[in-house]
């Protein structure tokens, strides 16, 4: 009598010597949130190339547990228990980013942030502060708005120009000084400027007398930036040159430490 296939059974080793099941249903949750969070079965199906009986079994375990809720459409959407995760995994990141936030300030100078894009805002995760007296302080876990900030261009110079487009029409685009780019041709041409660089930079947009330097960390779970801020008479165009190598390299080094935490 021949014997089930192992790629057919949930209980089944994946080729990794993971659970296979888990796999599948984080992988289905992954396909859930690129999608926008809500999919019908049959467009996991198509994505994942699963058979809709074994995504059928997953998402009724994965409802049972209240990480995904299913619609009166039929549909499937990302559940509530997923933002506690989310937020608990926010705050660890942030913490377990310090280290490197604390090499930027003793290699810069200047003070040292960690920011994710969270939704249409941007919330600040871990601070390293200048130890400088007159330094920038930004209280973690504060939420701004991403246009007048450097962390809010370099984060949104990976996504796609209609959709930021998007996501301004939804936030507004207020003017926190009279330097803060107000206009979405505006940002999308300053989001051409971060591309071009590599790095992105907040001179006086969102606060006055402030500059800000900053860079994406490639790669992240969740979208993510690094960034020195200082008083503009410090951190000014000389001293961007040789700032800007250290963000890179610290970030690509934060983005290769997160790569093997989630394969130990």
């Amino acid at each position: 009598m021949p014997t089930s296939r192992a790629s057919t059974t949930d209980s089944a080793k994946s080729a990794s010597g993971g659970v296979q099941s888990l796999e599948r249903a984080f992988d289905l949750l992954e396909r859930m949130a690129d999608a926008g969070g809500e999919v019908g079965l049959s467009e996991l199906s198509a994505s994942s190339g699963l058979p809709l009986p074994t995504i059928h079994r997953l998402m009724r375990t994965l409802v049972a547990c209240g990480y995904v809720r299913q619609q009166p459409n039929r549909r499937y959407a990302l559940g509530p228990r997923l933002i506690r995760l989310g937020e608990s995994a926010s705050r660890l990141l942030g913490t377990w980013a310090r280290p490197y936030l604390a090499r930027l300030v003793e290699e810069t100078g200047e003070t040292a942030n960690m920011a994710l894009l969270d939704g249409d805002e941007i919330v600040y995760v871990a601070q390293v502060p200048s130890k400088h007296s007159m330094r920038m302080f930004t209280e973690v876990g504060r939420r701004v708005l991403p246009h007048s900030t450097g962390v809010g261009k370099a984060l949104l110079a990976n996504v796609p120009d209609d959709e930021v487009r998007a996501l301004l029409s939804r936030t507004g685009m207020p003017a926190a000084t009279d330097r803060t780019i107000t206009t979405a041709d505006g940002f999308l041409a300053a989001l051409e400027d971060v591309r071009r660089l590599g790095y992105a930079v907040d001179d006086n947009e969102q606060e006055v007398g402030v500059r800000c330097l900053a860079v994406s960390v490639p790669g992240s779970p969740t979208a993510a930036a690094i960034s020195i801020s200082g008083p503009a008479g410090r951190v000014t165009e000389s001293t961007t040159e040789k700032i800007v190598p250290v963000l890179q390299q610290v970030a690509t080094e934060l983005s290769q430490a997160l790569a093997s935490s989630g394969t130990a």
